[in-house]
């Protein structure tokens, strides 16, 4: 029988994890008639949560949320006209909650799962992969499906066997774009900041692995080792400013450069939409992803046996701060999940 009452974490300010605040005894939100109540099992973070709370997140947020968008857990109710799913179904809330107005994301300018249930419509869940545990299914909503629309989504230059796709880093979605990529018969080369994350890189199929810290020239470097020095038809950048000029460098005619993150804070040189007349490229912006899409890619994932990588350090919901700063720390290879079941 479900429980009347939960507990969930509320982030009520900005600038410090202390405004990170666990509060016990809340009620467990209705389903309504087309609604599903998930029961959380596991969730992950982004850095777009960790800029939530620093306040440099640059989109409209709710001055008090329930923190985080990404989880997975099992269906404990279904409202009375829900056909897409049944109780113990194992799903993933989607990012985007599309039936409500302006499709806002969870965790931002509506609360998110960082609680222990979550009712959403039953349009804005996907199920999870049939071999995958909760940890591993909490990995996928924002990150993965944001890989994957980098790789998949614009018609016309989707990824094809053969081309060759530059990732930056090792976090979430640099991982699941090298995975994605090498699954499709890509060639993959990535950037790192260390050794032992490029063995990490390599295992996971990485072609080519280049040290940024060492090559300050490394876009330059990374499209000397395509074809002919032709370029990229893939970049997956994550960076921002600091890492846009590199990311030009890299690109090949027409090729695309989903533009997704600001990691790497300010650069000497900001790149204009204009560049991408010189470099005669295609700079797209990468919002995560439709739910049509992540059914998409978990039947891809379920087909080729993807796994995520997830960091060997998993926190219980009691420490969800000590995650956050986990992360930040950058102390992590692949997603930091908090395990509700731990």
């Amino acid at each position: 029988m479900t429980s009347t009452t939960m507990k969930q974490w509320k982030l009520t300010g900005r600038g410090s994890y202390d405004k990170l605040v666990i509060e016990k005894d809340q009620p467990v939100p209705q389903v309504g008639e087309n609604d599903i109540l998930v029961r959380v099992k596991a969730v992950s973070l982004n850095y777009r949560d960790i800029s939530i709370v620093q306040g440099s997140y640059p989109f409209p947020l709710k001055d008090v949320v329930v923190p985080i968008s990404d989880a997975a857990g099992v269906v404990d109710q279904v409202g009375s006209r829900v056909t897409r799913f049944k109780k113990g179904d194992k799903v993933l809330p989607t990012f985007h909650q599309a039936h409500l107005p302006g499709k806002p994301s969870l965790g931002g300018p509506t609360d998110g799962v960082a609680r222990e249930y979550l009712v959403v419509s039953e349009l804005d869940a996907a199920p999870m992969p049939k071999s995958y545990n909760f940890v591993q299914g909490s990995t996928l909503p924002c990150a993965a499906l944001t890989a994957w629309d980098s790789l998949f989504g614009l018609e016309g230059r989707v990824l094809k066997p053969g081309d060759w796709v530059l990732t930056q880093g090792t976090g979430g979605v640099s991982l699941f774009a090298l995975q994605f990529a090498k699954a499709a018969g890509a060639t993959v080369v990535s950037t790192t900041s260390s050794s032992a994350k490029a063995e990490k890189l390599k295992a996971l199929g990485a072609d080519h692995v280049i040290n940024y810290r060492e090559d300050k020239e490394w876009g330059k470097t990374a499209k000397s080792l395509t074809p002919d020095g032709a370029g990229f038809q893939h970049v997956i950048e994550i960076g921002g400013p600091g890492t846009l000029q590199h990311s030009l460098e890299a690109i090949g005619f027409q090729g695309v450069i989903s533009v997704i993150g600001f990691v790497a804070g300010g650069g000497d040189k900001m790149p204009s939409i204009l560049d991408c007349l010189s470099y005669q490229c295609i700079a797209r912006g990468i919002f995560v992803g439709s739910r049509e899409q992540c059914e998409d890619m978990v039947r891809a994932i379920d087909s080729n046996g993807i796994e995520p990588v997830v960091d060997d350090e998993v926190f219980g919901f009691e420490d969800l701060p000590k995650a956050y700063e986990y992360m930040e720390a950058q102390k992590h290879v692949g997603k930091v999940v908090v395990n509700f079941e731990q």
